[in-house]
């Protein structure tokens, strides 16, 4: 099989209708275009939704439900190998730490993650910790302090 017999054959294919291009293409004096208005003039870019000026669909119909991305907390996560990696002398890792090394942007909120295995006695400061993470650390000897978290104690009731 070669190249020139692959379907569709040139006289299969219909070519398109090249609109706006004068008298000469077959297509009349408004050029397949229909009468005045603004489809007809060049350099027409409607958007897809536009509707002519009608009020949109999108804005006619009620909206409902609860959006959350308002609301939203997202945490930057780091790996405990990534973390001890970056610190291999040092006992205590704070937040300002981790975003002098690069780990996280300046800022953000952070969350540890249990990637990894804890050689040594470490204590380590972030916003919020897996549980399996905060059980390594905790195994090791070290101690993982949660900012900005308030510990519910099992005796104390909730309201």
């Amino acid at each position: 099989m070669k190249l020139h017999e692959l379907y569709p054959f040139p006289e299969e294919r219909v070519n398109r209708k090249r609109i706006g291009r004068g008298r000469a293409t077959g297509q009349g004096c408004t050029a397949g275009k229909g009468t005045k208005g603004q489809n007809a003039r060049s350099g027409v870019s409607e958007r897809p939704w536009f509707e002519g000026g009608q009020m949109p669909l999108a804005r006619r119909l009620p909206k409902r439900g609860f959006k959350n991305y308002p609301f939203k907390v997202v945490y930057q996560p780091v790996n405990l190998d990534r973390l001890l990696a970056a610190f291999p002398e040092q006992s205590e890792i704070g937040l300002d730490d981790i975003y002098t090394k690069g780990l996280v942007k300046v800022g953000c909120l952070v969350k540890i993650l249990s990637q990894g295995d804890v050689a040594g006695a470490v204590t380590v400061t972030a916003h919020r910790f897996s549980a399996k993470a905060a059980e390594k650390i905790a195994a090791a000897g070290g101690k993982a302090v949660m900012l900005g978290a308030i510990e519910a104690d099992a005796n104390t009731p909730t309201e």
